[in-house]
């Protein structure tokens, strides 16, 4: 239930933090809308929630982090609604059937084709342009490897109690 709340409260806090900082550095002289580093940690919370709650509870959560930002910022909230249930459909084609296999590359490989999904259709829909696609993809990039290390550490050192 964690996960779920904490997925919720990403995908709100991406677009309140686009109202409110617009932009912000995320390396190599990149820039992206402020939601980036937020939106960055949701791919793999997705996967938590599709792990413990399954797809549906995954997508009622993308329609309820949608919903809380729409007194934000309409525009926003859409474009990342709309976003985040693209990029859903593609975690259910590669995360899904992967996880039982190979946890790691089933993350890390969704994770990666729906930040570039997610971005590209999101600057579209919100901004009417891709302009900041590769900060956008650079800044979850940060946030998706740090999510997915601290996952796979926590997983081994649960691995290793047993």
């Amino acid at each position: 239930m964690l996960a779920l709340i904490a997925y919720i409260a990403v995908i709100f806090l991406a677009n309140w933090a686009i109202q409110t900082f617009h932009l912000v550095p995320v390396g190599f002289g990149l820039m992206a809308p402020a939601g980036v580093y937020f939106a960055g940690l949701a791919f793999t919370l997705r996967d938590l929630v599709q792990d413990k709650l399954g797809r549906n509870w995954t997508i009622g959560a993308i329609l309820a982090g949608a919903a809380l930002s729409y007194a934000i910022e309409p525009k926003f909230a859409l474009a990342s609604g709309a976003a985040f249930l693209v990029s859903e459909l593609l975690d259910f084609a590669i995360y899904t059937p992967l996880r039982k296999r190979n946890w790691m590359l089933a993350v890390t490989l969704s994770n990666l084709l729906g930040l570039i999904a997610d971005s590209a259709l999101f600057l579209w829909l919100a901004f009417g342009s891709i302009a900041y696609l590769q900060g956008q993809v650079v800044g979850k990039l940060w946030m998706t490897i740090a999510a997915v290390a601290l996952l796979w550490l926590y997983r081994r050192h649960r691995q290793q109690a047993i």
